[in-house]
């Protein structure tokens, strides 16, 4: 995710030198293993809680999805949006009931083409009891039918519908799904995904990962979108408006599919257009640094409606109006460091900005900006006469709930990179980021996952005092070697 830019002028300074380019500052997922019959208890109900302390209410115990298949009508006139998503999971204990995350109404469930009891548990949860328990281990398909007007609902003090009459996108972080398909909502239950909109005939609907084909049926269309990697519920996304749409590959090799709302005005539609089609070449430029791009697809989408935020929905992240082109590095680094490899828990939020962050400071360097080394000299320069104010305060290997998305998590979640690159150099730096997407490609990972590996490919041992100097100490590092930072003078 990256907020609206309101006051570049500073980073501006710290990465002059590229035209057109202004920049702000795993744990696979677990699976069911068959216990011994005879170890076994009675069945039990699923929680109907996850175990991540920020958003307890996400996602849910007992079960892990693997494949969700969402359909979803969405009526602009009225606001409604009606449903029915299949999803296939795997019981991780033997359950009397599991729960789902779903805000809107639901007429219906079934369980393996059974009729299914369900009630409401707290407007977030949705309870259901199959007619017969369901052993640990077995796959199991269930298939909810809903329907509600998602502008109505709000949850943990968020309400993230975003539209009008003639544009709709289902975009935000952390939570997302539940306003348009009931999903276990948390990061560490990854899925694949297959979606399905039914929008009027003249909107053009755009989703995540590749377009598998559109029927027209009268007055309405059936767009039909593909995810074959596994993918976080907040990721998933739809759109559907009126959109120029630009498609073709990238000088590697890889498809994209860009979209740009025509509401935008002309001459601003125009360079709204010039800057998302950058998507193919810094797309390329980050698989030649980071390795092998991670999906089938890339791209992205310009919404026409007023959105303050970018986001790195899975494969095609999306932007308002305001798109430049850092923050297009940004969102197309997350989908390494965020998406492919995601969080095993919010707090490790650090492993997803800190690192498009830095990326952008990367691709401004090798592109006419400022060195690496430079951007971080500036940085902390810029604070080190406040060393306890709170862009130094702030815990980022668990910065609380609600500060995963303060300023400190990038900008300085980006300098902590940066100055690992100094301490370890850069050829070792360059094999862990490489090493760190391969190994965790498609799952989930900590941040004591990744001081790990820095030790392993840095074969420097002991690296907690540069981790709990940048991440924890609740201060400014000191401008020493050790911290990465042998160069930075305080003004």
């Amino acid at each position: 995710m990256r907020r609206l830019p309101a006051p570049l002028t500073l980073l501006l300074v710290l990465l002059v030198g590229l035209p057109g380019l202004a920049t702000m500052s795993g744990l696979p997922v677990a699976r069911a293993e068959q216990p011994d019959r005879s170890e076994r208890t009675a069945p039990g109900p699923g929680a109907a809680e996850g175990t991540d302390p920020y958003w307890p209410q996400d996602g849910n115990g007992g079960t892990d999805a693997q494949h969700y298949g969402v359909k979803v009508r969405y009526d602009f006139a009225s606001g409604m949006l009606t449903g029915r998503t299949a999803i296939t999971m795997t019981a991780t204990a033997d359950l009397s009931s599991l729960s789902l995350d779903l805000l809107l109404p639901t007429t219906s469930v079934r369980i393996d083409g059974r009729a299914a009891k369900f009630r409401r548990a707290g407007k977030h949860e949705l309870r259901v009891a199959p007619r017969q328990p369901i052993a640990a281990g077995a796959r199991f398909k269930v298939v909810v039918k809903y329907a509600g007007r998602p502008a109505r609902y709000g949850y943990a003090g968020e309400r993230n519908w975003l539209a009008n009459g003639t544009e709709v996108v289902a975009m935000n972080q952390p939570h997302m799904a539940p306003w348009w398909f009931p999903s276990n909502d948390h990061p560490s239950d990854k899925a694949t995904f297959d979606i399905r909109v039914t929008a009027p005939k003249g909107k053009q609907v755009v989703s995540n990962g590749v377009r598998a084909g559109r029927k027209v049926n009268g007055a309405l269309a059936t767009t039909r979108w593909r995810m074959t990697d596994p993918m976080a519920t907040y990721l998933a996304f739809f759109a559907a408006g009126p959109y120029l749409i630009d498609r073709g590959t990238t000088a590697a090799g890889i498809p994209f599919y860009n979209a740009v709302s025509k509401a935008i005005p002309g001459a601003e539609r125009r360079q709204v257009r010039r800057t998302l089609a950058r998507t193919a070449g810094i797309t390329d430029w980050l698989q030649a640094r980071l390795g092998p791009y991670p999906f089938a697809s890339t791209g992205g989408l310009v919404t026409g409606l007023d959105v303050g935020f970018a986001l790195e929905n899975q494969s095609r992240p999306t932007y308002g109006r305001w798109i430049y082109p850092g923050v297009v590095v940004h969102e197309l680094a997350h989908q390494w460091f965020g998406d492919s490899v995601a969080v095993q828990r919010w707090r490790d939020i650090w492993l997803n900005e800190g690192f498009a962050t830095y990326m952008e400071a990367e691709y401004a360097a090798a592109h006419g900006g400022v060195s690496v080394e430079t951007y971080l000299d500036r940085m902390w320069a810029r604070s080190c006469r406040t060393p306890t104010s709170e862009f130094w305060r702030l815990d980022l290997s668990n910065p609380g709930p609600a500060q995963i998305f303060a300023e400190p998590v990038y900008d300085r979640g980006a300098m902590v990179v940066a100055a690992l690159r100094n301490r370890i150099g850069a050829a070792a730096f360059d094999a862990l980021l490489r090493r760190w997407v391969a190994d965790h490609h498609d799952g989930n990972a900590t941040v004591e996952q990744f001081q790990a590996l820095a030790e392993t490919v840095s074969g420097q041992s002991d690296l907690d005092g540069f981790f709990d100097a940048w991440l924890r100490s609740g201060r400014a590092p000191e401008a020493t070697l050790a911290n990465g930072l042998g160069t930075a003078v305080c003004p």
